[in-house]
């Protein structure tokens, strides 16, 4: 059996961290994946794997390395970018474990204008504007999972 040690834990996150940004928990998730190997062994026994990642997770934090402010604010940018509405954005960030907070943070922060973007989205998939009822029903459902709320797509 291999002893795992901190170090181990903090290469690993800085790893995964070099690659894209993270949130905590999302981190800590993968971390956990990673680490869970019947071939490792926990020097401490009264401390369990999730809390040594965590006390390393909170040290690159601590130092700087690991944001949910930025991945937030990152995030919210690459998606709208490839023309996702907020609804799907923030549920994408509430499964990554972002708090509310942060999220409406980032919203708040963002400079995006939601109105525009369904508009290039809806003009971009559909180019001329349909005219019957049943037109009207599949742009609104497209532009529903892309995730604008019925403000956003009745504004067209």
């Amino acid at each position: 059996m291999t002893e795992l040690k901190p170090s181990d834990i903090r290469l690993g996150a800085m790893d995964l961290l070099a690659r894209r940004e993270h949130g905590f928990v999302e981190l800590v998730r993968k971390l956990q994946k990673r680490f869970t190997k019947p071939w490792l062994e926990i020097p401490n026994p009264d401390v369990s794997l999730v809390e040594m990642i965590e006390v390393q997770v909170e040290r690159l934090r601590a130092q700087g390395l690991q944001s949910d402010e930025r991945l937030t604010e990152a995030f919210i940018r690459a998606r709208s970018n490839r023309g996702r509405g907020p609804m799907k954005i923030r549920m994408e960030l509430r499964e990554k474990g972002v708090s509310d907070e942060l999220i409406q943070s980032g919203f708040d922060t963002c400079e995006v204008d939601w109105f525009d973007l369904v508009a290039v989205v809806a003009q971009k998939k559909f180019d001329d504007a349909p005219l019957d009822v049943k037109g009207l029903a599949k742009r609104s459902r497209f532009l529903q999972q892309r995730g604008f709320s019925f403000d956003h797509i009745n504004s067209l």
